[in-house]
């Protein structure tokens, strides 16, 4: 159920099957409202300066839908708190109590939103900082999108430390196109970045999401298989903490640091690659061709062996961010 933190009437005026649509808020702009969408788990450390840079942001139209999973801190009581006094009407509580796991809470988080009137969907980490124009820079450019056509706006972002403390420089764009055949090998854009449009987010939210995939990944490959627009800022709008709770984060290592943990974890990494082949396979969603060639290419190389293989890596152009990544990444694709 979704509810308002202080929307207990609206809550007991509903059906056992309906939806507490909280009173209307009137917004500051006439310019289109973004959905933020917040899921916790024991977050209270970092989760008010995240709070107090949502009520930074310059674009000033917009509504946090948040959901918690399960915390055993005060991250509820900071966010009823905040609902109630700073946000002044601007937050939805989804109240569903099981836990859910970072993916499902967010895609529950986000089915939730798409209720609404939200033009606009933006991922929230709990632990970071969004500088002031996140959303005006994202929303701007989405704007210039067809509102049939799917896109995702992602915009550049600067590592802190836990005090707040820049860690090393701006963490670097991707190389290559963002196209399939690199969105399945690499989870490119973190979702703290993002922000979907309405066609992408409804796409997304009725995709059949792989188990123990990632919100953020699953999103941006849903996209690009179905043609949609992505769009990299030019601008850094995220502080992104780095710190020793991470639930990711992101690894800040030596190439050759980076690629013996890549090694060491091969076994889920091309169980999960496989998952999100079947999955947009046997999706009965808006694929372009291009995407349908590609998984068809893909899916046969799993069955026919060696041969096979190479065959598929000569053809569907898999491919990771450098070429030492992209070899070691092939040699995996003709052993898993």
């Amino acid at each position: 159920m979704l509810t308002t933190a202080t929307g207990a009437a609206a809550e007991e005026r509903a059906g056992p099957n309906e939806l507490a649509v909280p009173a209307p808020v009137e917004p500051k702009t006439e310019f289109p409202l973004v959905a933020i969408l917040l899921s916790t788990f024991d977050g209270a450390r970092f989760l008010r300066e995240q709070l107090h840079s949502y009520l930074g942001q310059t674009w000033h139209n917009w509504r946090l839908y948040w959901r918690d999973d399960g915390s055993l801190d005060e991250s509820v009581g900071l966010l009823d708190a905040f609902a109630a006094e700073a946000a002044n009407g601007h937050c939805i509580r989804n109240g569903e109590t099981a836990y859910l796991g970072a993916a499902g809470s967010f895609f529950a988080l986000l089915r939730g939103a798409l209720t609404g009137p939200a033009a606009f969907f933006a991922y929230s980490d709990q632990d970071d900082v969004w500088l002031p124009a996140k959303l005006s820079n994202g929303a701007t450019a989405l704007q210039a999108i067809p509102h049939h056509k799917p896109a995702l706006y992602f915009c550049r972002r600067t590592r802190i430390d836990e005090c707040g403390a820049p860690v090393g420089q701006q963490v670097t764009m991707p190389r290559r196109a963002l196209g399939l055949n690199s969105a399945l090998t690499q989870n490119l854009i973190p979702g703290c970045c993002m922000i979907l449009n309405r066609a992408a987010a409804e796409l997304v939210a009725n995709s059949p999401m792989p188990d123990s995939t990632w919100h953020d990944w699953w999103s941006y490959i849903v996209v690009v298989s179905c043609d949609g627009v992505i769009i990299p800022g030019t601008s850094t709008d995220i502080l992104y903490r780095q710190h020793s709770h991470n639930l990711v984060g992101e690894d800040c290592g030596y190439p050759g640091t980076r690629i013996r943990k890549w090694f060491n974890r091969r076994k889920s990494y091309y169980s999960l690659f496989w998952r999100h082949v079947t999955g947009l396979r046997d999706w009965n969603g808006p694929l372009s061709q291009q995407a349908r060639t590609l998984l068809r290419v893909i899916s046969q190389a799993q069955h026919r062996g060696l041969p096979g293989r190479i065959s598929a890596l000569s053809v569907s152009g898999l491919a990771r961010q450098t070429p030492l990544e992209t070899q070691i990444f092939r040699l995996g694709f003709l052993l898993s």
